[in-house]
């Protein structure tokens, strides 16, 4: 009988330890952009939806696509694209707007990005990030927290924060 609880204090033992090393780990939500993949904390993902026409605002930045009626919520939606200067893709089946919550200066908002396709739910451990090159990479620097091996392909860790936050879009218009 002491055997049997020594067998099963061991296995206890060992659940635990992958529980704290799983602590160390966070899941993103990848997301591919011509031909390039990308990913975000998924926590800070509020939904994925389905590519659909939007009503344009004046006097915008050409990124900014247009705003969404989502439950009430006006949610500007920007193209990655677009605001990376990468080419004009055709939107297809897999195309969809993925809606973010994000923190600014004064307070939270919801801004929705139009995306090539969604790709995966990543579990990325902290020490495994690499930091960003200065050169070599489509996006500009200041919008990456990291670099990420996955499936031997590099992922870019988006700060979305930097990237999106609509009180920057008026000074990148003028």
């Amino acid at each position: 009988m002491t055997e049997a609880v020594d067998q099963k204090t061991s296995k206890n033992e060992s659940a635990e330890a992958n529980e704290v090393v799983d602590l160390d780990a966070c899941q993103y939500l990848s997301f591919e952009l011509d031909q390039e993949y990308y990913c975000v904390d998924i926590l800070r993902v509020q939904e994925i939806l389905g590519y659909n026409e939007m009503t344009r605002v004046p006097n915008t930045p050409e990124f900014v696509k247009g705003v969404l009626n989502l439950r009430g919520a006006i949610v500007p939606v920007i193209d990655l694209r677009a605001r990376f200067s990468l080419s004009d893709s055709d939107l297809g089946k897999t195309t969809v707007i993925v809606v973010l919550s994000i923190k600014t200066a004064t307070k939270d908002k919801i801004v929705g990005i139009i995306v090539d396709a969604v790709s995966d739910v990543l579990n990325i451990i902290k020490t495994d990030i690499k930091s960003v090159p200065e050169t070599g990479t489509k996006v500009e620097t200041e919008f990456l927290t990291g670099l990420v091996s996955s499936d031997n392909r590099m992922v870019m860790i988006m700060n979305v924060d930097n990237l999106l936050d609509p009180e920057n879009f008026m000074e990148l218009a003028v």
